[in-house]
């Protein structure tokens, strides 16, 4: 398989988990409001599949292509991402007062802001491909892809539902017409798919950062389950509550 052809899939299946979180606005055109049981299962599944795949599948894959201290200098480098994401995200304020009241894409621009945190779960897409055309994979439409690979993009895919349901929720609030609440759901999280190929190319390219790469991706991913996912799905017990609920309140508020 060619390096062309390599790119296109991780950028495919990384275009499917962005996809996925426009799944989250679709219960809008059928319901005012999402049960908050459902989200808690969501993001407790997703946490759950996320986890291990950063335990059991990143980080072995590290062990197998590199020593303990490259896989520690990527688990604290992944970390460090997200880290400075988050605070990207608490240094911007937005005055709606800008914005015509009635000029709602201009004011829903600033979730764009919001898809800062997406990038590190396109990492971690684009390094689970790292071993694709090699032995010991899934066969898929005539291609060898990792178990690995699959398995992260499926977790992520389930992660982005909720994620999609969190940024829909304050948009169709303030009117937004319901065909637009799944294009900006997309949106939020059309970094992983660029994350994804940047990923894959650097660690296809420079192998000898291989472990670093599958620590990268563990520690970034382990990092946003202990502090986002899990904390969003306990936090599911209200309809307007949650962490990354609240970064789209107090923007667009």
């Amino acid at each position: 398989m060619n390096p062309l052809a390599n790119l296109t899939l991780v950028f495919v299946a990384g275009l499917v988990t962005a996809l996925a979180t426009g799944v989250g606005a679709l219960p809008f055109f059928l319901l005012e409001e999402v049960s908050d049981h459902w989200n808690v299962v969501l993001w407790g599944l997703a946490s759950g599949i996320m986890l291990s795949a950063s335990v059991f599948g990143l980080l072995r894959e590290g062990l197998a292509a590199g020593t303990l201290g490259e896989i520690a200098i990527g688990l604290g480098t992944g970390v460090l991402l997200v880290v400075g994401s988050h605070r990207v995200l608490s240094d911007v304020s937005v005055n709606p007062r800008q914005y015509e009241e009635a000029d709602y894409r201009k004011l829903v621009l600033v979730l764009g802001v919001l898809t800062v945190h997406s990038f590190p779960e396109g990492v971690a897409v684009g390094v689970s491909f790292a071993d694709i055309g090699f032995a010991n994979g899934i066969s898929l439409f005539g291609l060898t892809v990792p178990v690995l690979a699959v398995f992260m993009t499926v977790a992520i895919s389930i992660h982005n539902v909720p994620e999609g349901v969190a940024v829909s929720i304050p948009l169709s609030s303030m009117g937004v017409p319901k065909r637009r609440l799944v294009w900006w759901s997309v949106f939020s999280s059309l970094p992983q798919p660029v994350g994804a190929v940047i990923a894959f190319y650097f660690v296809r390219v420079a192998r000898e950062f291989l472990a670093i790469g599958f620590g990268f991706a563990a520690g970034a991913m382990i990092y946003l389950v202990v502090t986002e996912f899990l904390p969003e799905g306990l936090c599911c017990r209200t309809p307007v509550s949650g962490r990354l609920l609240q970064r789209s309140d107090d923007l667009l508020q």
